[in-house]
């Protein structure tokens, strides 16, 4: 069972996805520990490292997108401790638009969020998500 601080710090990270997704990175941006060793790994980018590279990644994000909304999170699992935790969930967007498009594309991601306890309260220390979520052929991770 997750602390209730948390719980409610994975409730806000939600709203803050749905802004993300409108295009607004600023609530997404206060989700994340501002500490060195910040960790973001998106599906539109390599991974980075650092508080200053996942804010340009998380505004770089926000840019690209408009009118979307993250509509459902399907937890898979969840672990946590004193000041550490993890959530590996679904994330389900009915549709969001990109650049100029009007047309607007639902997506999913399977995202694995570790959370740490900070002087300000749960942070998300790492985040990584892609567009994995169903079985795949093992022909499909080989580099061409």
């Amino acid at each position: 069972m997750l602390p209730p601080e948390l719980t409610e710090a994975i409730e806000e990270d939600h709203r803050a996805l749905d802004a993300l997704l409108r295009g607004d990175a600023e609530p997404k941006k206060k989700m994340f520990s501002h500490r060195p060793d910040v960790s973001l790994a998106n599906p539109l980018g390599p991974p980075v490292r650092g508080w200053d590279k996942v804010e340009t990644t998380l505004e770089r994000v926000a840019s690209q997108v408009r009118e979307g909304q993250a509509q459902r999170f399907e937890r898979i699992s969840e672990y946590a401790t004193e000041g550490l935790a993890y959530v590996l969930e679904i994330e389900h967007a009915p549709g969001i638009k990109v650049g100029d498009s009007e047309e607007s594309k639902p997506f999913s991601l399977r995202a694995t969020t570790v959370w740490r306890r900070e002087t300000d309260g749960w942070k998300i220390a790492h985040r990584h998500a892609d567009p994995i979520t169903a079985p795949r052929p093992l022909e499909s991770i080989f580099e061409s």
